[in-house]
């Protein structure tokens, strides 16, 4: 009996060390969660034995169970790894059509050649869908998708808007609006560009052309004329139609064969900006004024031929402000010039946030939201079965799979560009490793002490 209860021992001893050295095999292992050997005593017992004088059979291990403390993080120049801080798991699969889940904590995510985030196992990570406004269309583990990083353009935006302030020189020459030629600046008093888009996202040169009235009974009056490409574009009439150079009271260059329509600025005699008159000299109380259908003047691309380019120049019926365009005695001066068109975009970076949503960001200063990181957790996490590659199926003991997103309930946030390192703590594996050793030893001499007495009960004579 004693030779059993000893040779239990050593097994124990052993199941002891063989935990202990895959726990410090692993001190380098991602996501790698440590395991602890958990024995107890054995009785072996008959109904009418007595109690108070039996001996224990040895010693069982009853299970190898992983401890799921949170591991340090390390952090990287990746924006695909990814580790969790709290509760959960990233969720994988094995093939983009599979439903075998597998579960996992290490998160060194990288793309394949079809630009899916895989692991180093080839298994792709899940992800909820969600909607343009970056929200989850769905929680539910059934309806994770494979995330895929988009290798598609940023979607161009045509220009439907520019943002124009100005200081105009109170002192300068007039000019004679019949004068305009675009191409000889001795025509204007100034000018200036800005670049604007298409509907496919194609660039063209907007500029902008001032002439100071030189009407005596407009002292304070500029001309505003505009060109696209070097084509002269017509101003639209106070009711949004198209204007004629021929008949427009605000016509600029007819007497150089650049005739073209524009828009009237006033100012008063304090150089503050009080009106706007459109291409058929009506006062116009909108702050904006519109150009034609850019079409049949410039685009020939294929984008859209009803294109229009409204210029903002944020007039305040209500008095002075400070978006306002001025005419004070100082030099031309552009302060603010800005559009809302955008070009076509190439994929600049990927941002994942703490709640997982991946959002691409592309090189014309958009971003779209892609997919958000799906976790699952369970209700006994210890109960999950053991897969190579620090991954995790679920089991009858686990409890089924709940999916949710990051930083809401129990869940934990996800740290972009980081790795959980194992949670193994090498100096106290060290000293478990000595305790083992020492019990193996203890064992290993229960069983030569019993060695000993049976050859000694053997050679009585």
């Amino acid at each position: 009996m004693s030779f059993n209860i000893a040779l239990s021992g050593v097994s124990a001893s052993q199941k002891d060390l063989d935990t202990t050295a895959n726990n410090i095999a692993n001190v380098n292992t991602v996501g790698f969660k440590e395991s602890r050997a958990e024995f107890g005593d054995v009785y072996a017992a008959s109904l009418l034995a007595s109690g108070k004088t039996k001996v224990g059979d040895g010693a069982l291990t009853q299970e190898v169970s992983q401890q799921f403390s949170q591991g340090s993080l390390s952090f990287t120049n990746n924006s695909l790894d990814l580790a969790i801080t709290g509760n959960g798991f990233f969720a994988t699969v094995p093939e983009i059509t599979s439903r075998d889940f597998s579960f996992t904590r290490a998160g060194q995510f990288k793309l394949d050649s079809n630009n899916f985030v895989v692991n180093s196992a080839g298994d792709n990570l899940l992800g909820f869908p969600v909607n343009p406004d970056g929200t989850s269309a769905s929680v539910a583990l059934s309806t994770t998708v494979p995330v895929r990083i988009p290798d598609s353009s940023g979607s161009p935006q045509k220009t439907s808007e520019v943002d124009l302030r100005f200081n105009l020189p109170a002192g300068d020459q007039v000019k004679d609006p019949a004068d305009f030629d675009p191409s000889d600046p001795l025509t204007y008093n100034a000018a200036t560009s800005v670049t604007v888009y298409d509907s496919l996202g194609d660039s063209h040169v907007m500029t902008y052309y001032f002439m100071k009235d030189n009407d005596p009974a407009n002292v304070n009056e500029w001309y505003v004329a505009a060109s696209v490409d070097d084509v002269l574009v017509d101003m639209t009439n106070s009711d949004g139609s198209d204007a004629d150079p021929a008949t427009a009271v605000n016509s600029v260059g007819t007497a150089t064969g650049n005739a073209v329509t524009a828009a009237k600025l006033k100012f008063s005699d304090g150089g503050d900006f009080i009106g706007i008159e459109s291409a058929d000299g009506i006062a116009q109380l909108d702050r904006k004024i519109v150009t034609e259908a850019l079409g049949g003047v410039i685009l020939a691309n294929g984008s859209d031929a009803t294109q229009q380019i409204a210029i903002d120049f944020n007039l305040d019926p209500n008095g002075a402000n400070p978006n306002e365009p001025t005419q004070f005695a100082s030099a031309f001066e552009v302060t603010s010039l800005e559009q809302d068109g955008l070009p076509v975009g190439r994929l600049t970076g990927i941002d994942i946030g703490p709640d997982g949503l991946v959002r691409a960001t592309f090189s014309n200063g958009t971003s779209e939201p892609i997919v958000r990181v799906a976790l699952a957790r369970f209700a006994n996490e210890q109960g999950l079965t053991q897969q190579s590659g620090t991954a995790w199926k679920e089991s009858i003991l686990s409890g089924e799979a709940l999916a949710g997103e990051a930083t809401t309930g129990t869940f934990g946030d996800i740290n972009s560009s980081a790795l959980e390192q194992a949670n193994v703590n090498l100096t106290t594996e060290l000293i478990d490793m000595i305790i083992a050793q020492r019990n193996f030893q203890a064992n290993s001499r229960a069983l030569e002490v019993n060695n000993q007495l049976n050859q000694t009960i053997l050679n009585i004579r």
